[in-house]
């Protein structure tokens, strides 16, 4: 609070030397000569400079501590033109010459500020620089993707509010998605629902943790009481808190929640700097406050603690996005040839990105990226963003196809729904059995889960849905081995090979091919298309056969080669 009217001050003080004639010319009449003196009288006006100060010290206080702006010297130019013109204004002579020099150069700042973004447009495109592969790793089928819909999450949430001690004094705040004691949970705060019931409860009860991955979990109220919140006030307010400790930190994003291993929560907020001008971002570090005491630290993204996965918040990876789509060749490129742009999609769940987890558990966030051509909802790519050291990579996907993006896949489910007007959410990209392929949630109306849709994102005609993410994923292997696609089984599935004999052959046409299914002597079913293996079209009970295939442990094992005795 010190280091904020210390700021206030030093402010004031040279706003009212700019701002008041220091001197004053007098051109009196002499009494004794009943001649007017040439020679001014100069006399300091200090009552005039001490109103001023009256006036300005508290209203700069008041401006810097209720909008939490930082303190930093860049952040007066507007208010320094305005103080500059009214300066040179009210002044006259050879002061009134300084302060226009002084408004002259306020105004320069100002217009290189105004059109900073005109000129750093490379900057900001070599500051999102992405690495660029093809494709993502082929998902493990034995893991459960975080595909709970933040939404439904929300609605569970809400319903179990009545866990809340003293219920009428809070409200749910916002989710945050992380992994905790590795398992993939939603984590929302209780927050103050205004400011009487701040001012009577002083502190929060806790806050909900659902989990991610399970559409069936309850969520759990977990007391923990929380001082420093977004729903506080005053000096309590938790990012005021952060500013008073941070006066000159540039942030960018919300605060949001994160809880260690032990259950113990802590806000965070994503800092940086600017690109150049005060114009653009750059993240750096976070910025980790004990909500129940205020300890205040700063980390390095480098130094970030192991329990924050959010470290790089989603505003900052939406924001770089943008970078990284609109400013390969520059600014006006973006606007008006718009060669080799690439819109960053709407359609995440934070921010205009959604988090998901990768196979060791760490987050990222997910965007894809579309043309800006209007009517078109092919994919260029895809990107990946590690939330807590902000390094990204861009997918390009498979060349020789063309893959659907979100919206699209939105809009299949949309139709395949029409009649009960349900919707899909947090549409994200997997590498399904060799397959590039949108895995979405489908709510209904009132934002309550009813299925997973797997569509294909390079054949939109190969798509089904299930009750689970692993029942859609079963279905979704037979409809790409009739559909004529490409099953190449998960990244940990191992290749084995069995001899035996066929008990029963079941037959289906897709396409031009054929999808066959059958019974060993082992009692396993496997599943192979004639697209790979053309003689299987042959297969009959009685015949004896080698087969390799991937051990998956699902009902039909997918088969890769057959080999039929006497058919060699």
């Amino acid at each position: 609070m010190g280091n904020m009217f210390l700021f206030s001050l030093i402010v004031a003080i040279a706003s009212a030397l700019v701002l008041i004639p220091i001197y004053k010319d007098d051109k009196s009449t002499d009494k004794k000569s009943n001649k007017k003196s040439t020679k001014g009288d100069r006399r300091l006006l200090p009552g005039a400079i001490i109103a001023v100060l009256v006036i300005l010290i508290p209203s700069v206080f008041a401006y810097y501590y209720f909008t939490n702006y930082d303190r930093n010297l860049s952040s007066l130019w507007v208010y320094a033109i305005i103080i500059t013109t009214l300066g040179a204004l009210i002044s006259t002579g050879m002061e009134r010459k300084v302060k226009a020099l002084l408004f002259a150069a306020s105004l320069i700042l100002g217009i290189y500020f105004l059109t900073a973004f005109l000129f750093n447009a490379d900057e900001k495109y070599e500051i999102a620089q992405m690495d660029q592969k093809v494709e993502i790793k082929t998902f493990d089928e034995k893991e459960t993707p975080a595909s709970v819909p933040p939404e439904f999450a929300r609605n569970k949430m809400k319903k179990a509010f009545g866990q809340v001690p003293n219920t009428s004094y809070y409200e749910l705040g916002n989710l945050q998605i992380q992994k905790v004691n590795d398992d993939y949970v939603y984590i929302a705060p209780v927050e103050f629902s205004g400011f009487f019931k701040w001012w009577k409860g002083k502190e929060t009860p806790g806050y909900f943790t659902l989990s991610a991955t399970d559409s069936s979990a309850n969520p759990k109220f977990i007391k923990s009481e929380m001082i420093y919140t977004p729903s506080s006030y005053f000096n309590k307010d938790i990012e005021r808190h952060i500013r008073m400790q941070f006066p000159k930190h540039i942030f960018y994003g919300d605060v949001q929640l994160e809880i260690d291993d032990e259950g113990k929560p802590y806000y965070i907020r994503s800092y940086g700097e600017f690109v150049s001008a005060r114009n653009g971002f750059d993240v750096k570090g976070v910025v980790v406050v004990d909500s129940m005491n205020g300890d205040t630290k700063s980390y390095t993204l480098s130094e970030v603690p192991e329990f924050i996965d959010g470290a790089v918040s989603p505003e900052i990876v939406s924001l770089q996005n943008s970078y990284f789509g609109n400013y390969i060749h520059g600014f006006w490129n973006s606007l008006f040839g718009k060669s080799d742009v690439k819109l960053p999609s709407d359609e995440g769940t934070e921010a205009n990105v959604s988090p998901i987890f990768n196979q060791n558990g760490v987050m990222y966030y997910f965007t894809d990226f579309t043309s800006p051509k209007e009517g078109v909802d092919s994919m260029l790519g895809y990107s990946l963003t590690n939330s807590r050291t902000g390094e990204a990579t861009y997918y390009t996907g498979n060349p020789e196809e063309s893959y659907m993006d979100s919206q699209g896949a939105l809009q299949i489910i949309e139709k395949k729904f029409i009649e009960k007007k349900w919707h899909g959410e947090m549409p994200v990209i997997y590498n399904f059995y060799g397959e590039a392929s949108w895995l979405t949630p489908v709510l209904d109306s009132n934002g309550f889960l009813q299925n997973y849709f797997i569509v294909s994102a390079a054949n939109p005609e190969i798509s089904v849905f299930g009750v689970t993410p692993n029942e859609a994923l079963k279905q979704y292997k037979t409809a790409l081995q009739r559909g004529g696609g490409s099953v190449d089984g998960s990244s940990k599935a191992d290749e084995k090979q069995i001899t035996g004999t066929v008990l029963r052959v079941y037959k289906e046409k897709s396409g031009d091919f054929t999808v066959v299914s059958f019974l060993l002597d082992n009692k396993k079913s496997y599943i192979l298309s004639s697209e790979k293996e053309p003689l299987v079209i042959y297969l009959k009970e009685g015949d004896k056969v080698n087969v390799t295939y991937l051990d998956t442990e699902e009902n039909f094992l997918p088969a890769k080669e057959i080999v039929i005795e006497g058919l060699e």
